[in-house]
């Protein structure tokens, strides 16, 4: 089975701590893409880097963080290029995993995950800050 995941929306910046170079960029995907998907991108993406300036601080390695492209150390010289170079190797590497064997681990019911999740946020207890306090 074929994997292929596209951008499905624009790129969304945190800051680093000081004396780090650059910022951190959070660029959604359309899932969770597998560990060789995501290997495969992270190689594409330092392939398209190769050569450009202001990229001596970023970070490509573990790129895919859920379902992010996360990419530490980026510089406002490389903001221009980084578009398009993150495009094109998303579109490469959904080639290149269009006929490889899909190594996806099979995963439960999402309806056991969800009910876990609700037992789980019912017994929490949430500060000040969190969106509502635990029902006693």
């Amino acid at each position: 089975m074929a994997e292929e995941h596209s951008i499905v929306g624009p790129a969304r910046g945190d800051p680093l701590p000081v004396g780090q170079v650059g910022v951190r960029l959070r660029i959604p995907l359309s899932g969770a893409p597998s560990p060789r998907w995501s290997r495969d991108l992270s190689a594409r993406m330092t392939a398209e880097f190769t050569g450009h300036a202001h990229v001596g601080h970023l970070v490509l390695n573990d790129v895919v963080q859920g379902h992010e492209i996360v990419l530490d150390g980026v510089e406002a010289g490389e903001a221009d290029a980084l578009a398009d170079a993150v495009e094109r190797a998303v579109e490469a590497t959904n080639r290149a995993c269009a006929d490889a064997p899909d190594d996806s681990v099979a995963l439960k019911p999402r309806e056991e995950a969800d009910a876990i999740a609700r037992t789980v946020a019912e017994r929490q207890r949430l500060g000040d800050k969190g969106a509502s306090q635990r029902r006693e």
